[in-house]
């Protein structure tokens, strides 16, 4: 039976505990996601992972504690799992590559299988191993079960605050993950100095060499710009990895949020050189009857909101990620003084903003695909009655109109004509897909698309964008609703295909 010290200290360790296990079941994730990207398989596995770890761990606990309840075996186990999420510094590129030859759904399994489940079945042992060793006895065991839960749910609640509001937005993954190992290390470290110190010795190596193996893998960043490129700005945020690049000549500027290439900027013009921008700012001017104000649901780097606001339209702007806003400022020319700009999600925004513009133009991405919460039948909905009459939709995806992967493109256009009278469908013939939708009879180009702005090397593949108007086949697709919207995994075929390319083309050689 512990004394009242040593009590206090493992229910301290039951707190710090739980709160490393949802760090690391959370961060895992982020930590994969420039590689096999944010979908829902993404997180599936993780959460999958986690799960089997931690009931690996708690039949293990119990059976250990039962046979040898000596408290230097769980903090053994504790000191395994920081040496090996130093480990996971070092190898997470690797290990991710690697699978990155199976499907998203294997391969993110498998990548957080190797990763995380050994430190999370480690961890997960800690609780019944401290009922065994806490408890006085048989009528105690209840009280002890209940506080030792309790005092672990409390340490999980704490981390998942801490990672979603401080640790993300501040530092890299690969250091929070060092932080984490190297706290649960201080803990493993304490035990022995305080309460074993003939094994203290050992222990403490052991936490020196793994965290300068991790400290060496957070020197190595995570995929580095590729030759004859300068990398201008890294960060870490909520929604992803966000970096610029640019060439060594700086004639060529791109945002990049998890290796998708969010815009592609001439410095020195000022303009940017990707077909969608100005393809949603021509489609607007294009298809509107009178333009006096737009809302632009995804900033991006400010560019076509910027557009729109230098001509005196008023602007409307909604971000979701507020670590964009520094960067389109410094890298982008963006002045968010010059429109009215709102952190918050889209979908929110449309259904509580109580008023109506002449032009919606939505333009945003998690990763590699469109939030499908804002492809639905509902929130199409709230856009339309966000608009004037005579008012456009005007959308920017990725598709494809091969038979038997074009499910998404079909249903958003059902979605849209369940909304709308008119919709059109512009194909830029390289992943790029524009949607333009109006509750008018009949939707047609009211202006000649102008192309001053567009640098030169854009103007014939605006001209076909423009012209190059397609459907695609209406009975492969279904109506997304808030209900059942099932995109995400119909369409994850393309979706994984893209985030590879990405991934293997941004490959350290």
């Amino acid at each position: 039976m512990p004394g009242p010290a040593l009590r206090r200290y493992l229910y301290g360790t039951a707190m710090i505990t739980g709160a490393a296990i949802m760090i690391v079941e959370i961060l895992g994730a982020k930590m994969l996601a420039p590689y096999v990207g944010t979908s829902h398989f993404v997180w599936t596995a993780q959460i999958a992972v986690a799960l089997i770890g931690l009931a690996s761990g708690y039949a293990l606990g119990g059976w250990l504690a039962d046979r040898s309840p000596r408290l230097t075996w769980i903090y053994g186990a504790i000191l395994g799992a920081a040496v090996w999420l130093c480990g996971t510094v070092l190898v997470c590129e690797p290990v991710a590559y690697a699978c990155l030859r199976f499907k998203v759904a294997a391969g993110s399994l498998l990548a957080a299988l190797i990763l995380y489940f050994t430190p999370l079945a480690l961890l997960a042992m800690v609780g019944p191993f401290f009922v065994r060793v806490v408890a006085p006895s048989l009528t105690a065991v209840g009280t002890t079960v209940g506080r030792l839960t309790a005092l672990s749910t409390l340490g999980s609640v704490l981390g998942t605050l801490l990672i979603g509001y401080v640790l993300i937005p501040l530092l890299p993954n690969s250091v929070t993950i060092l932080v984490t190992a190297g706290l649960l290390g201080a803990v493993t470290a304490a035990y022995f100095l305080l309460w074993e110190r003939k094994q203290a010795a050992p222990v403490i190596v052991s936490l020196l060499l793994a965290g300068f193996g991790g400290w060496i893998g957070t020197l190595r960043p995570v995929l580095a710009q590729p030759a004859g490129w300068n990398e201008l700005y890294r960060a870490n945020s909520n929604f992803g990895l966000l970096q610029v690049v640019e060439d060594v000549r700086g004639q060529q500027r791109f945002y990049l949020n998890d290796l998708l290439t969010q815009n592609t900027y001439d410095p020195a013009a000022g303009r940017s050189q990707s077909l969608f921008t100005h393809m949603l700012y021509g489609l607007a001017h294009a298809y509107t009857p009178q333009l006096r104000d737009a809302l632009c649901i995804g900033l991006g780097v400010g560019v076509v909101p910027m557009q729109l606001a230098r001509e005196g339209i008023q602007v409307d702007a909604v971000e979701i990620n507020p670590d964009v806003v520094p960067l389109a400022q410094e890298f982008f020319g963006f002045e968010p003084e010059r429109l009215n700009l709102t952190i918050g999600d889209g979908r929110h925004f449309v259904g509580t903003v109580g008023k109506q513009y002449d032009t919606i133009i939505l333009d945003a991405f998690l990763g590699e695909s469109p939030p499908s919460h804002l492809m639905t039948r509902e929130a199409l909905g709230a856009m339309r009655r966000c608009l004037r009459p005579g008012g456009t939709l005007v959308m920017n995806t990725f598709g494809d109109f091969t038979p038997g992967r074009d499910f998404f493109l079909a249903s958003l256009l059902l979605t849209l004509e369940t909304q709308f009278q008119s919709v059109k469908v512009h194909d830029g013939a390289t992943g790029n897909v524009f949607f333009v939708a109006a509750d008018q009879p009949e939707l047609r180009l009211l202006r000649t698309p102008s192309l001053e702005s567009v640098p030169i090397e854009l103007q014939d593949q605006v001209r076909y964008t423009f012209d190059n108007l397609r459907e695609p086949q209406r009975w492969r697709g279904r109506v997304l609703t808030d209900d059942y919207n099932p995109v995400d995994v119909r369409d994850a075929v393309n979706r994984e295909a893209l985030r590879r390319r990405l991934a293997l083309h941004s490959r350290p050689s």
